[in-house]
């Protein structure tokens, strides 16, 4: 006979763990796609050197940006889900209200060091001087939109943190949508070639950060963001720094083989980029 433990019969793992995970798993999907669909509707509508522009950004975008702030969002996801496991309510509105604030002064920073070190990333994964302002072009509104995409990633680690990934991925595919729309538009009929792709991009990015904040704004319970209050907590900035920096330059050196992977690719020229 089975000992009586007095714990209550809980569900089985399995299909809790698939519910929260596989949404999980699109979100990344469909953020890394962006620069993918931004790839083929230039390759189809505005020629070889276009395509070749945008290709010899990838790795960075990847390398630098996407790889990076999911790491450092880490950071957030952690503290808010420990506050949360624990019931901890003060502490959560304080990592909530941190990590929203901090989210926009690190995206301000990349955007910053983003428009101001374009070329010089470029040069160093050996774009060829035939596209390399349309890359630079690509590159920096790119880069504009980047506080949006912390922001996001910000967002949606709070979110996972208190097991919604259902909204996250919504609002992914939502922006994906937009991005898809507004590259045909800027691209094919209004002929923006690769500024085109590089402003629907940001845009889209723009809906899904406004998006997440709403969600964020009308949640009920413990993580709700009154964006009254958001301030820097010095011990929840510490720890979030130190937690989602360590896990963003593991990401980081693991993305480093993928641009100079780019770099030799580049190096013979924009037909076969």
């Amino acid at each position: 006979m089975l000992k009586q433990t007095g714990y209550p019969r809980e569900a089985p793992l399995l299909p809790a763990i698939l519910r929260f995970s596989i949404p999980l798993m699109l979100t990344g999907i469909l953020q890394l796609a962006y620069n993918t669909a931004d790839s083929i509707i230039v390759g189809r509508y505005a020629g070889h050197a276009s395509l070749a522009a945008v290709g010899s950004t990838t790795s960075i975008i990847i390398f630098l940006i996407i790889t990076l702030f999911n790491g450092v969002s880490i950071g957030a996801n952690y503290m808010a889900a420990r506050d949360f496991g624990a019931q901890d309510d003060r502490g959560l509105f304080r990592t909530v209200h941190c990590a929203a604030l901090l989210s926009v002064i690190l995206g301000l920073l990349a955007c910053v060091c983003g428009l101001l070190l374009s070329t010089p990333l470029l040069r160093w994964a050996d774009a060829p001087e035939d596209v390399l302002p349309l890359s630079v072009l690509y590159l920096r509104i790119y880069f504009l939109g980047v506080p949006a995409l912390v922001v996001y990633n910000f967002g949606s680690a709070l979110l996972r943190a208190v097991g919604d990934t259902f909204y996250p991925l919504l609002f992914m595919i939502v922006s994906g949508a937009l991005n898809v729309a507004l590259n045909l538009l800027l691209v094919v009929v209004i002929p923006l070639d690769v500024a085109g792709v590089a402003i629907a991009t940001s845009v889209s990015q723009l809906l899904s950060a406004v998006l997440v904040t709403v969600r964020l704004c009308t949640f009920r319970g413990p993580c709700r963001l009154d964006l009254r209050k958001i301030r820097l907590y010095p011990d929840r900035t510490g720890q979030m720094l130190r937690l989602g920096f360590s896990a963003g330059l593991q990401g980081v050196i693991f993305s480093a083989a993928n641009v100079m992977i780019q770099s030799a690719v580049n190096s013979f020229g924009s037909v076969v980029m």
